[in-house]
């Protein structure tokens, strides 16, 4: 029989998380995010810091259900959710004074995903 979903236990985890979050809290952000990270990697979004700064605002909080590049250059502070970052990524999201954290952060800060943007 062939393996399907994903093989990485800390993702699993978080997949279960999510969908345990999306029934209690009856937000639906969460089952998409879920959804979105059952897909086989090749799949997964990856987003780089230029579309992040081309596509959001000052202090928004975005979700990205997937990896962060750091190619680009980012002008504002924004709060950025993702399963994993690139070390480049991160630097430049700290040198524009914002945040990164992980999905299961932005799960336990923001139960409701209420003011939550997806991205990629």
């Amino acid at each position: 029989m062939k393996r399907t979903g994903p093989t990485n236990e800390h993702m699993k985890w978080l997949i279960q998380e999510l969908r345990k979050e999306s029934s209690t809290q009856k937000a639906k952000i969460w089952r998409r995010i879920a959804d979105d990270l059952e897909k086989p990697t090749r799949k997964r979004r990856i987003v780089n810091i230029s579309r992040i700064n081309r596509t959001t605002k000052e202090n928004e909080t975005i979700i990205i259900p997937g990896k962060v590049l750091g190619s680009g250059a980012l002008t504002h502070g924004v709060t950025i959710a993702a399963f994993a970052f690139s070390e480049t990524a991160k630097k430049q999201i700290e040198q524009a004074k914002g945040k990164c954290i992980t999905i299961a952060e932005l799960l336990k800060t923001n139960p409701k995903g209420k003011d939550v943007r997806i991205l990629g």
